[in-house]
């Protein structure tokens, strides 16, 4: 595991672009596997940056995202697919065609989830998988548990979670309950892994989750084992990492 501590935000989002950019113009068919949350959305601005200075081509690039509300149209304005319209697939060259989101509209999760493994695979896996780091340590949307699961599925969102989520919404009430995610067998199986992580407030579970146990109850704490994740994060993240 790599680290790369940088003073900012916005150096640490400048410094994640650069490894995504990296990677599609090594690699200009790759398939990227994207997050949301507030963390990725510089990540994202640089991106968009780059792509309009014409130093970067999403043409050729597939990409299949980590989770999705359960119950969320895409249209919705909360949805990962209107975050990802919204903050990079609107503004760059890429075919939307090969850009993948859960179909949280559809409630049949068996056949959401099997369906988007699939697709996964099908398509030969994933070659850089970006990730968020959540408070309890989740990744996507999978949660403190007793073991790690394996491959995309249905989950229940704590309530940690859910507060963390509902400054989104109108109201904490309108937050879903539940969520398709790609499950940690599936993250594991992507061939590099960026993290990227900011502010004081994610010092602690940064802590646990890279230099702690790997415990299921801490699911990004399995990234210790992946042979390429670089984690990414601000000097406040970083703050409780040991010397």
């Amino acid at each position: 595991m790599e680290f790369i501590i940088t003073e900012t935000y916005d150096q640490m989002s400048r410094a994640a672009a650069d490894a995504i950019a990296a990677k599609v113009r090594s690699c200009p068919d790759c398939t990227l596997g994207l997050a949301t949350g507030s963390t990725p959305i510089g990540t994202y601005a640089c991106l968009v940056a780059d792509h309009k200075d014409g130093t970067l081509d999403f043409s050729d690039v597939t990409t299949f995202n980590l989770d999705e509300y359960a119950g969320l149209a895409p249209e919705h304005r909360q949805s990962y697919r209107y975050f990802m319209n919204d903050n990079l697939f609107d503004h760059v060259n890429i075919d939307k065609a090969r850009t993948h989101v859960p179909n949280g509209a559809n409630a049949d999760a068996d056949a959401v989830c099997n369906g988007y493994e699939q697709a996964i695979w099908d398509n030969g896996g994933i070659d850089l998988q970006l990730l968020g780091l959540g408070h309890n340590g989740h990744i996507g949307f999978n949660e403190p548990a007793d073991a790690f699961p394996v491959g995309t599925h249905a989950v229940q969102l704590t309530e940690s979670t859910i507060n963390a989520n509902s400054r989104l919404f109108d109201s904490i009430d309108d937050v879903p309950r539940s969520a398709y995610t790609m499950g940690i067998g599936t993250i594991m199986g992507a061939r590099e892994v960026l993290v990227v992580v900011s502010g004081a407030d994610k010092a602690d579970i940064v802590a646990k989750a890279f230099c702690g146990p790997v415990v299921p109850q801490v699911p990004a704490s399995v990234l210790q084992l992946h042979p390429a994740c670089t984690v990414i994060c601000d000097a406040e993240a970083a703050s409780k990492l040991p010397r």
